[in-house]
């Protein structure tokens, strides 16, 4: 009786913090999509590529994101908040430039359909008791080719590669997505590290595969503005 007890209490605070770990990465999301709006409407992100500031701010994105996994398990969990959102109100600065690139609705319908796809790989990761680690490893070896060869496509200027790239990227970060929601659920369970910080960490691994979906959604299927 005391271990189903123990079983069921164990259950129930990895499905809290899980639940805390969504409502980081929804408000992380909120963040980044109300500071884009703002840069964009204001004219600030135009400002910022003329200036040469929007380079700094890419670089500035690069490091708070490193420091966040370097250091995750040596800071405090106020630290490893703050720089989440730190990260994501960065990302809308930079995100900012989708306005003048797509029509609105294209970004409205991409958001919607990178939710549901996040929330159904998600949902299966969390589902699955399987070992999944393997795949991890899989998406990420996929992942760092996927990035060579869209560097040098750049060069080449091929326009069916970087479709190919965007499908290939698109289903690798799919992947991540019931990767990382497994992995969450499966540190939650071995209860080795705190939950405040692993519920914060989780909203950043979710949160990086939610928008790097909705960037390759919204260049397969978003319509340009002329």
């Amino acid at each position: 009786m005391e271990d189903l007890q123990y079983n069921t209490s164990e259950v129930t605070n990895v499905k809290n913090t899980l639940a805390k770990t969504f409502l980081w990465m929804f408000m992380g999301v909120l963040a980044t999509a109300i500071i884009a709006v703002f840069t964009y409407s204001t004219g600030l992100a135009e400002t910022f590529v003329m200036d040469g500031t929007f380079a700094l701010i890419c670089i500035a994105e690069i490091v708070v994101v490193l420091v966040f996994s370097l250091l995750f398990r040596k800071l405090p969990a106020a630290v490893v908040t703050l720089l989440f959102f730190a990260y994501a109100m960065i990302t809308g600065v930079t995100l900012s430039t989708i306005f003048y690139i797509y029509e609105v609705n294209s970004i409205i319908m991409a958001l919607f359909a990178s939710a549901i796809a996040f929330g159904s790989l998600a949902y299966l990761g969390y589902r699955t008791d399987r070992d999944i680690s393997s795949l991890g490893t899989i998406c990420m070896v996929g992942l760092i080719l996927g990035l060579i060869l869209s560097v040098i496509n750049i060069f080449l200027g091929n326009a069916m590669l970087d479709i190919v790239l965007d499908w290939v990227i698109l289903a690798i970060f799919l992947g991540f997505t019931a990767y990382d929601m497994n992995k969450i659920k499966q540190v939650l369970m071995s209860g080795e590290f705190d939950a405040e910080k692993v519920s914060v960490y989780g909203a950043m691994e979710l949160y990086l595969d939610f928008i790097n979906i909705f960037l390759r959604i919204l260049s397969l299927f978003g319509n340009r503005r002329d």
